[in-house]
């Protein structure tokens, strides 16, 4: 079945950067795409950035120009190059897999496969 594990999870302070990983399993990597989401204590979880079957990307408004999600098929990982983090970039971060749709989306509702979550702390 598909599993998707993230890492690179962790703490660092404002101006940092992290880089989170997604590896994908069970399933044909290249034939899914994939989103990064969030979910920060008390809020509803909102799309970050998304990769479709294309290879073209899209970002919430938050993170454009500081965030970069990026895949090796060949490694069946995702990834998300976070820099210049916020304070309000803290959240536990998600992939997602979805195996219907083409181009990039940041609808939650698009996904039906997701990680476990890995937990990001930005302290001002």
């Amino acid at each position: 079945q598909v599993q998707l594990v993230e890492s690179g999870g962790g703490s660092v302070q404002a101006g940092g950067s992290l880089r989170l990983s997604c590896a994908a399993s069970g399933y044909t990597y290249s034939t899914y795409r994939m989103g990064w989401f969030r979910q920060a204590p008390g809020k509803e979880r909102e799309g970050v950035a998304a990769i479709g079957r294309d290879g073209w990307t899209r970002y919430a408004d938050s993170v454009k120009g500081r965030f970069t999600i990026s895949q090796d098929n060949a490694k069946s990982t995702l990834y998300l190059q976070m820099n210049s983090l916020k304070p309000e970039d803290t959240a536990v971060y998600y992939c997602a897999a979805d195996t219907r749709g083409w181009v990039a989306t940041l609808s939650r509702d698009a996904y039906g496969y997701w990680g476990q979550g890995t937990q990001v702390t930005v302290s001002s």
